[in-house]
């Protein structure tokens, strides 16, 4: 069988098991996303068994540490997938509910009623426990999902693709629900964008590489993102104590990721008193500043930005750092370089607090905040599939009920248009 036959017939069946799935009761679905819990941790030393393969030949291939890091499947890595299959089953179920209704003059009952997408193709690198977290959502949500994880994981994306069959029938539900491509082989990317026919949405998550190859060759609709470039803005009057943790654990608690602060603004009235006591704290941990002139007059020795540091996503112990007049600079910056994202005000005044929300085009605003926080689980939505920066049709992290859409019904009682 070719290669492409074999994606073929995947997303055939694929859709297929949709319309199952779509119909399922809450309680089975629900009872599916327990019995894969207690499979993850009754079996973690099969699926460790699994990754180990993946993590020998990710190492002879030579794939940097970060890399590995997120491929590693440990004991607490298992946990929490275990944990949030558990939350996402205890999520109310969004297929069925009405968001809406009214009723026109002619008497007429409207109302709007949320439905699953369908088909649901994500294609992602490296880290295992997003082929578990997309399966419990699509799920959740009613839809089958085609899973193209990491050719570096694929040893790992089996082993949980057959915890997640078996417990799909156990259930009496298809296993083709929920499949994982079973090839290393890139041409199963561009194949699989190709079946407008049969998938309805494609999300990719991954570097800006891989987003922007999905986008440039899918014949299908993608929600993406295709970088984080996250900034804190500290405000004339903020409590610098507060500042320079949020902008300290923005940038440091996890630097690799998409959330994480790259650029730091700071009002030029506090400037003088905040950027050196954070310095101290940036130097201990390793991040390296580039900064605006002004920044560097306060902080001398500190390395000159250029204009490729403000637009850029490090994932990195880097920041960017400039000193702005006003909040109307800070947002004038953030609209000139951010990625609609995530943007965060560390300030005292409720007025510029609200002006700032309404201001920031990001898919996340935070007061007083760390950026870190944009992030399904964080938030309450149990998990997210990831963060959509295009506004079509959803904008920030993805869950449940965003992996679902609505459709109209209409009651009447004999009403005819004239």
């Amino acid at each position: 069988m070719t290669l492409e036959t074999t994606i073929t017939q995947m997303a055939a069946a694929a859709r297929k098991a949709s319309s199952e799935i779509a119909r399922c009761a809450s309680s089975v679905k629900d009872e599916v996303l327990l019995d894969l819990a207690r499979r993850i941790e009754t079996d973690g030393p099969e699926l460790k068994a699994a990754n180990q393969k993946d993590l020998d030949l990710a190492r002879e291939s030579g794939l940097s540490a970060a890399m590995i890091d997120r491929l590693t499947l440990k004991d607490s890595t298992l946990s929490a997938m275990a944990t949030g299959l558990r939350e996402v089953a205890s999520l109310p179920d969004p297929v069925g509910a009405t968001t809406r209704a009214w009723r026109r003059p002619n008497g007429l009952e409207v109302a709007k009623m949320r439905i699953p997408l369908g088909v649901i193709g994500i294609i992602y690198e490296s880290r295992p426990n997003v082929t578990v977290d997309a399966a419990a959502l699509c799920l959740k949500a009613g839809n089958a999902v085609i899973l193209r994880g990491g050719s570096e994981a694929l040893h790992s994306n089996r082993a949980l693709a057959e915890k997640i069959g078996s417990a799909l029938r156990s259930a009496g539900l298809p296993e083709t629900a929920v499949q994982v491509v079973p090839v290393r082989d890139r041409e199963a990317v561009t194949l699989l964008l190709s079946q407008e026919e049969s998938i309805d949405l494609i999300i990719p998550r991954g570097g800006e590489g891989l987003i922007r190859f999905v986008v440039e060759n899918s014949r299908i609709p993608v929600l993406k993102h295709y970088k984080g470039v996250c900034s804190v803005y500290v405000d004339a009057g903020a409590d610098l104590a507060m500042a320079e943790e949020i902008a300290f654990n923005a940038k440091v608690q996890r630097p690799g990721v998409c959330n994480a602060m790259e650029t730091l603004l700071v009002h030029r009235e506090v400037s003088e008193a905040f950027l050196p006591r954070l310095k101290t704290r940036f130097e201990a941990a390793g991040v390296e500043i580039r900064g605006c002139p002004e920044t560097c007059r306060i902080l001398p020795g500190t390395a000159a930005a250029t204009e490729a540091d403000w637009p850029a996503e490090y994932l990195d112990l880097v920041c960017a750092v400039r000193v702005v007049d006003d909040m109307a600079a800070a947002l004038d910056h953030i609209s000139a370089f951010g990625s609609k994202h995530t943007e965060a005000i560390v300030t005292r005044d409720y007025e510029r607090a609200r002006r700032f929300v309404r201001e920031a085009d990001a898919s996340v605003v935070l007061v007083n905040a760390s950026t870190r926080f944009n992030d399904g689980g964080q938030l309450g939505l149990g998990a997210e599939i990831g963060i959509s920066t295009s506004k079509l049709h959803a904008f920030g992290p993805m869950g449940v009920e965003e992996l679902t859409t609505t459709k109209f019904v209409v009651y009447g009682n004999g009403q005819v248009r004239s």
